[in-house]
């Protein structure tokens, strides 16, 4: 289970990304993580990761505390990166090796897990990567790098998915075949997205940020969706006037784009 109590996080020299956060992820749970720009979902997700440490409060998974500092410890920290992976918003931060084989098998292999070839195969299988495993990843087309990406983290096959736009720059087929996968897996799963045409494809429960402070939703995502008055005031939705001959009215749009958060 994630837990966290209290939690806030800012960057030196800014406002707080966010401040008072108070949450639980059950085992096993799917939950989009929605809010504007600059709302703190990448910065949540790096926390989820341990990759950053609250400025204030406690974050705890599975009961155990997570720390840079509880990290230190090898053993713990292997353990942790096994079970917690993070895809980023950006694929090129995670790509480094010199083929798309060796990017797959880099986690497993770093990490002593068993059948490293046999989860290369599966992976590169799934997200239809077999052609490119020799090739190296920096000169691939931007879905491409984010399907490499995504089978690099699954390759750990972790507990907990924490994703980060994960469908951006896909093709819808590869795009729906991401989302029946995390409905199917019994991993935790955390998806940030601004694409909110897909949104409740990746989860029931709906998490929406308010910037600088906490949680301005927490409930199903179907009611989120069909909340107007909540999403203009998070943001996630516009009014906007269309003019067709000599008439004009107003419309409401949904955003359902992937943009830097």
């Amino acid at each position: 289970m994630i837990d966290l109590q209290d939690v806030s996080f800012g960057w030196p020299d800014s406002p707080p990304a966010f401040s008072g956060l108070t949450l639980r992820i059950a085992a096993g749970e799917k939950v989009v993580l929605l809010g504007p720009n600059g709302s703190g979902k990448s910065t949540l997700l790096k926390l989820l990761n341990g990759l950053i440490d609250p400025t204030g409060g406690r974050y705890c998974q599975g009961g155990e505390e997570v720390t840079l500092q509880h990290l230190r410890d090898r053993d713990r920290a292997r353990r942790f990166r096994r079970e917690c992976v993070l895809l980023f918003q950006h694929p090129e931060a995670m790509l480094f090796n010199a083929t798309v084989r060796d990017e797959i098998a880099y986690g497993p292999r770093q990490l002593d897990l068993a059948d490293v070839d046999a989860r290369v195969t599966r992976w590169a299988r799934e997200l239809r990567l077999e052609a490119l495993l020799d090739k190296p990843p920096f000169h691939l087309s931007g879905g491409e790098k984010q399907k490499v990406a995504l089978a690099a983290v699954l390759a750990l096959d972790p507990k907990v998915l924490l994703l980060d736009e994960p469908s951006a720059n896909l093709d819808p087929r590869t795009a729906g075949w991401l989302a029946d996968h995390l409905l199917d897996t019994g991993a935790t799963v955390v998806v940030s997205t601004h694409n909110l045409s897909m949104a409740a494809e990746f989860g029931e429960r709906c998490l929406i940020l308010d910037p600088g402070r906490g949680l301005r939703y927490d409930g199903p995502i179907e009611r989120a969706l069909a909340d107007v008055e909540l999403l203009e005031a998070a943001q996630l939705a516009h009014r906007h006037r269309h003019r067709h001959g000599a008439g004009e009215h107003a419309h409401m749009h949904l955003h359902a784009w992937e943009t830097p958060d």
